[in-house]
């Protein structure tokens, strides 16, 4: 099938899920995404969840606008219960949260670049700008941006966002080798330095139990404070049709059909002219479900599983969003066909159930066999773990404490078939470090005054030799020798001005060790560094 017909049935599956949809449900809500890099909102919702004042599910992200109202609605409800300073954070993001909640544009909200709302339509528009400037010594480099962001909603449940953002930097520092939580870049031009864009956006349709959205943007599945590794959302973002479903209070459903790219060439599809050529890759897509069940108040279960699956149209099958789409494999492409997809399986528990307390914990299957598990010269069980705490006012108020493990296994995430690996334009979908790695983070965050966030952390993170190229794939030891390894101490001043804008420094003191030649790490960072960042944005 050629790459025409693979859009064709793109449009027309993306179509007819919104058709079906607006026709039969009845429109009693409205709904766009809160971007997932504005990371203090979910925070402060965090930490209201740890005083039962809310109830949240932390497995999947991002939440909308309208949730966060609804959540903030529940916490003016009960105000007595908040401190002092968490008052005052509640009153700041009413400002914003506050256009979801009232009828009329007249109340005391933020400042916006444009706001008009009637009772038909409403809409915000708001520039982006920021940059952030680091000094060590090696140098000085930079990384600044520009664009804008919109985001409204027309009648009772139709929403629309679109975020466009143009960024430099002066060294390129997020390549897709480098283990790091930067956002991965596309650059445009070869060289030292690197420019980039990204553009995020979608169309949402919202009924009273439900939503769905068809667009382009980031998504997170799996429960963490320092990266998730189930899917971590720092892909450039891909486009995706995103299914939520909540028809009771103790279930929620969410799934995504996702169109990836593989940047493997397809030689017989590429075209070739005097002046150049037009590449042409392999199709590639991603099926993914997480169903979250509340068997009890504050605590959260989710269990789901992923296809990532190529070289044909997307298919009816991995468009059901309740399907264990490996069993689904076996039946399109055979039980012993080495030509088949890639599945995954991954489970998440979160627990708010202890006053002041979050423990969570997730784990991800690329592949396991229990036949396998106890016979030491086969043993390969591919697999991530995460387990994780943090606990919040208390014994001090307006401090948090977090403490973070996570674990990966040679071969997680990885796959011998270049079509069907668990990334996107060549960055990983699950945890940062990829596969053969672990973690411990621990963080002291105070928050003495609205806005104000002080944060220490200590971070320790190894990686093991890449096996990814061996002919046998099991039996392969954890960490047999460390080719990479990074421990930093950092210290880091944040003050919010608005809600989506922030002034920040960071005094980081980081040892990084890249035994590869610098496949992991950028030269700016390698070896024992003191390094100062100073930044400031306006949106994201």
């Amino acid at each position: 099938m050629d790459i025409k017909n693979h859009c064709r049935t793109a449009v027309i599956s993306a179509t007819i899920w919104m058709s079906i949809v607006a026709t039969i449900m009845p429109a009693k809500a409205q709904e766009v995404p809160l971007y997932i890099a504005n990371q203090e909102v979910y925070l402060y919702l965090e930490e209201l969840a740890t005083l039962h004042i809310i109830e949240i599910n932390s497995a999947v992200k991002p939440w909308s606008r309208m949730l966060v109202a609804k959540y903030l609605s529940q916490a003016e409800q009960k105000r007595n219960l908040l401190n002092h300073r968490q008052q005052k954070m509640l009153d700041f993001y009413l400002k914003d949260f506050g256009k979801e909640l009232h009828g009329a544009k007249n109340f005391n909200r933020r400042f916006d670049a444009l706001y008009f709302k009637d009772t038909l339509f409403s809409i915000t528009i708001n520039p982006i700008l920021g940059g952030t400037i680091y000094n060590n010594s090696n140098g000085t480099i930079y990384h600044r941006y520009g664009g804008a962001e919109t985001y409204g909603y027309i009648g009772p449940s139709w929403g629309f966002f679109a975020s466009l953002r143009d960024n430099h930097e002066s060294e390129r520092i997020s390549e897709d080798t480098y283990l790091t939580q930067r956002m991965g870049a596309n650059y445009k031009n070869d060289g030292k330095g690197g420019d980039y864009s990204e553009m995020r956006g979608g169309v949402t349709y919202s009924w009273s139990w439900g939503s769905i959205m068809v667009g382009k943007d980031h998504l997170v599945m799996g429960t963490s404070y320092n990266g998730s590794n189930i899917l971590s959302g720092r892909t450039p973002s891909f486009p995706l049709v995103r299914l939520r479903i909540k028809p009771v209070k103790w279930v929620e459903l969410n799934y995504i059909h996702g169109w990836l790219v593989s940047e493997v060439v397809d030689s017989s599809r590429t075209s070739y002219f005097p002046n150049g050529k037009r590449t042409v890759y392999h199709p590639k897509y991603i099926a993914a479900n997480l169903i979250t069940i509340i068997p009890v108040k504050n605590l959260g279960i989710s269990f789901g599983n992923s296809i990532i699956y190529s070289d044909q149209a997307p298919s009816p099958a991995y468009l059901a969003p309740l399907f264990f789409y490996k069993s689904v494999d076996h039946t399109l492409n055979g039980m012993n066909n080495d030509a088949g997809q890639n599945s995954q399986m991954f489970f998440d528990i979160s627990s708010h159930q202890i006053k002041y307390l979050h423990l969570y914990s997730t784990l991800f299957l690329d592949e396991i066999s229990l036949k396998r598990m106890f016979n030491k010269k086969e043993q390969s069980n591919f697999y991530s773990i995460k387990v994780g705490g943090r606990i919040t006012n208390w014994p001090v108020k307006n401090v948090a404490l977090t403490v973070e493990y996570t674990r990966t296994h040679p071969l997680t995430f990885r796959h011998y078939e270049p079509t069907t690996t668990f990334e996107s334009d060549k960055f990983n979908l699950g945890h940062y470090l990829t596969d053969n790695a672990d973690e411990i983070f621990i963080s002291i965050e105070v928050r003495p005054l609205k806005g104000l966030r002080l944060l220490g952390s200590y971070t320790k993170s190894r990686k093991g030799p890449d096996y990814s190229s061996d002919i046998n794939r099991l039996g392969l030891p954890f960490m047999e020798s460390v080719v990479w390894h990074r421990e930093a101490l950092a210290f880091n001043a944040q003050y919010q001005l608005q809600t989506d804008s922030f002034i920040f420094l960071e005094l980081c003191k980081s040892n990084i060790v890249d035994h590869t030649g610098g496949t992991y790490t950028p030269n700016f960072f390698l070896g024992a560094q003191t390094t100062l960042s100073l930044g400031i944005n306006y949106g994201f």
